[in-house]
């Protein structure tokens, strides 16, 4: 796998962190501070300079707000979520939609659809509508085009991922429970036609039991390498 000189961190479920080689630093989903699966010396955000959300649950923007503060980032999201997170204390937010795509500090960004849910739960515990979950293919600094599959479950569609974007990194949920098991995410990878696999979205919570063995087992010889990263370890 080459990165071009670019870094991805796991932080543990669906959270990444992305160096670039021009020196942005970008969080994936960011829940870190109250994420069981992010090592204790990455809990402390000392730099962000994006945010991407690709939905409103709070095992994916748990800390987002935290971090807007603190960090004043751009927040990339749908147009709903953005809007709730401007609310918030966001003072950099730049919504789009499916299909689009804009360019956020070198990274040009397409948002892809998702099948999944999107309430996000307010202070009080009530559910506001937070427009619909989505995944992401971004271009990073060299051109390094990778996709991340957000929560979903597998779409006919995938197929034109790989048509019009053809990410050569995939990132894709195989817990199962809330998203795809590694059966399904299997099948995905043949419509989408990686080179590399990072599997996310596992082991966080007992119910989330599909494993990346699982899907190197599906997959057998001949399709795309299954990474399987530890939170906190980096790719470069």
């Amino acid at each position: 796998m080459d990165l071009q000189g670019n870094r991805i961190t796991w932080l543990g479920h669906a959270t990444f962190r992305i160096a670039t080689k021009d020196g942005v630093v970008v969080y994936v989903d960011p829940w870190v501070m109250g994420n069981p699966a992010c090592p204790e010396i990455e809990k402390q955000v000392k730099k962000a300079d994006v945010l991407i959300c690709t939905h409103g649950h709070m095992d994916h923007i748990g800390d987002a707000v935290q971090i807007a503060k603190q960090h004043n980032p751009i927040v990339v999201g749908i147009f709903e979520l953005c809007t709730w997170m401007g609310k918030k204390g966001a003072q950099q937010i730049a919504p789009m939609n499916k299909g689009g795509t804009q360019t956020v500090a070198g990274i040009k960004v397409t948002m892809t659809h998702a099948v999944h849910s999107c309430g996000i739960q307010d202070d009080d515990g009530s559910i506001v509508y937070g427009g619909e979950a989505c995944g992401y293919v971004l271009e990073l600094p060299g051109g390094v085009r990778l996709y991340h599959a957000g929560d979903t479950a597998v779409f006919g569609d995938m197929q034109i991922i790989h048509d019009l974007y053809s990410p050569e990194i995939a990132m894709l949920p195989i817990g199962d429970h809330f998203t795809m098991g590694p059966r399904e995410a299997a099948y995905a990878c043949k419509l989408l036609q990686p080179k590399t696999v990072i599997p996310m979205h596992f082991a966080t919570f007992p119910m989330l039991t599909g494993r990346p063995d699982d899907l190197k087992k599906l997959l057998g010889t001949g399709g795309p390498e299954v990474v399987e990263m530890k939170p906190g370890q980096t790719l470069s």
